[in-house]
């Protein structure tokens, strides 16, 4: 049977979900990191979104798995938190 004993990975890849997962997972993660800025910073969702120009829908989008966000999108809401999103090609 094919895939008894594969690598996960190599069984996302094979299936052509590997890197829409990534990708996935690297937004969630920085979207988490965000909630906790804002926590953080006792900062509410509303009060960013007026920093942000913005509604609080679409800040509660931006917070979401479900949602498409852009990376540009999520550097603009860590910006309005004071921070910077760091990406690097390792």
């Amino acid at each position: 049977m094919k895939g008894i004993g594969q690598d996960f990975e190599d069984f996302m890849i094979e299936q052509g979900l590997y890197e829409e997962a990534k990708e996935i997972a690297a937004k969630r993660l920085i979207a988490l990191q965000l909630e906790a800025e804002m926590k953080k910073q006792k900062i509410s969702k509303s009060a960013l979104a007026k920093k942000m120009h913005t509604s609080r829908t679409a800040v509660d989008n931006i917070l979401s798995l479900n949602h498409n966000t852009s990376i540009g999108i999520l550097e603009k809401f860590a910006n309005a938190l004071g921070k910077k999103i760091q990406i690097a090609l390792i």
